[in-house]
């Protein structure tokens, strides 16, 4: 880990690394998104404070974000998920995504997202839906429960009624357009084993195109846990300089690795205003 000194430093130090940088890989867990204000499942206490009417059953996410949940409650599993689509279609980006958004405009390659979040926030901000890898899936796209062969479809028609006191969904199912079969979101859910990844594996494909084209790549992690690893095992695997942004759980092992201990914005905005700097003296020392 670079030893900074200070918050400061280390968001110095990040900007130096991303001035030198041909393309940004920005790869994203939940902690990216509470400064949205979506809430924040760490821990049962967490997810029932969001959801206390599951807690009030004794259900947890593993749970209630599992496929089985709907076989079993059909209507609870959709009004767990319809009343997060509901939250999602509803919240702005915060104002991290398009500072993301614009450092991505002066990258030589640009930027490109992989990120465990299912909540469409990077495209809602105005990044290219062909530049984000999501892991996960997303709760804007469905699959068949039966696996009849029908694609994943957008859910965009799909408008849910959620008594939200009670966590159950109040208007119709949602159905394959195919077979009828009642439809779930395309997300990779606990204990999976019929999540539909041809979407994921065609946004991987580009990811990896793009890696293979970024001579000079540097990963910006934000808000990604130990919980479960998906996006810190994939940044860590590129094998190139690494930027983490965690309050809780920023540790790097490598010396050209930074952590920084601080929130998502916060971060961003830090990173961004001195980047920024980096980039005008370069303007002066270059006219």
């Amino acid at each position: 880990m670079i030893k900074s000194n200070s918050i400061d430093e280390a968001c110095t130090d990040a900007a130096d690394l991303i001035s030198r940088a041909d393309g940004i890989l920005i790869t994203a867990g939940a902690g990216l998104g509470i400064d949205s204000g979506l809430p924040d499942f760490r821990g049962e206490n967490g997810f029932w404070t969001a959801y206390p009417a599951l807690g009030r059953l004794g259900l947890n996410f593993t749970t209630i974000a599992n496929p089985r949940a709907f076989k079993t409650h059909p209507r609870l599993a959709w009004g767990f998920y319809g009343h997060r689509l509901q939250l999602y279609r509803e919240t702005i980006p915060h104002e991290g995504f398009y500072r993301l958004l614009n450092l991505s405009k002066q990258m030589p390659n640009g930027a490109r997202i992989f990120t465990s979040n299912v909540d469409g926030q990077f495209q809602k901000a105005g990044f290219k839906a062909e530049y984000v890898t999501e892991c996960h899936g997303s709760i804007h796209h469905m699959q068949c429960t039966e696996q009849c062969g029908q694609d994943v479809w957008p859910a965009e028609d799909f408008r849910p009624e959620v008594d939200v006191d009670a966590c159950m969904l109040k208007s119709p199912l949602p159905t394959c357009p195919t077979c009828g079969a009642l439809a779930r979101p395309n997300i990779l859910m606990f204990g999976d084993w019929a999540f539909q990844g041809r979407r994921y594996m065609v946004q991987e494909s580009r990811l990896q195109a793009w890696l293979a084209r970024t001579t000079r790549p540097v990963v910006v992690e934000i808000g990604a846990g130990t919980a479960i690893p998906s996006v810190r095992e994939f940044g860590e695997a590129i094998g190139c300089p690494l930027i983490r942004i965690n309050p809780s759980e920023c540790e790097v092992v490598l010396k050209r690795d930074i952590g920084i201990s601080i929130g998502a914005l916060d971060a961003i905005r830090w990173i961004t205003d001195k980047q920024a700097g980096f980039e005008d003296a370069g303007k002066q020392c270059h006219p």
